[in-house]
């Protein structure tokens, strides 16, 4: 197995179906949450639906890179979304997130060994690799955040 295959069973393994590094994944978490808990606010917390769109936004932009080399997202606008506010939109936007998600992967999968080391749209970005191994990080960190959030909820309710 090469270093991009490896990548993408990470991002798949924290995105779509693993368990093996926090136990969990995206879609075990957002699947089945009803639009009414992952709306719910948590004092100044995001919601579980800010968090997801927002992971969302870097999935797809950086997406975009690999499909045709263009960088056209920014960090300033990684939280601004639409109020989600009934359940067909959250299950639209987890079907958009899921299949930009799979297609990430796929593209993932397919980038050369040596494209790996080179820069990343440009140079002060770093590498690809570079790039693609921080969305997984990137893509830890908030699912603790959502798992923390939804535990909080959770105990809300009882």
């Amino acid at each position: 197995m090469n270093s991009s295959q490896l990548l993408a069973n990470r991002f798949r393994e924290v995105v779509l179906e693993g368990e093996w590094v926090s136990n969990t994944n995206f879609k075990d978490q957002l699947e089945n949450l009803p639009v009414e808990q992952a709306i719910k606010k948590v004092g100044t917390l995001k919601t579980i639906a800010v968090l997801a769109q927002h992971i969302h936004y870097y999935i797809a932009g950086v997406k975009k890179v690999l499909e045709v080399g263009t960088l056209d997202i920014r960090d300033a606008y990684s939280f601004d979304f639409p109020p989600m506010e009934t359940q067909e939109q959250w299950q639209l936007f987890l079907i958009t997130f899921w299949r930009d998600a799979e297609e990430f992967t796929v593209l993932v999968e397919q980038i050369p060994e040596d494209q790996l080391s080179e820069p990343f749209v440009k140079e002060k970005y770093g590498t690809y690799l570079r790039n693609i191994d921080g969305m997984i990080e990137h893509c830890y960190y908030h699912l603790g955040q959502i798992v923390l959030i939804n535990k909080i909820l959770l105990d809300q309710e009882k």
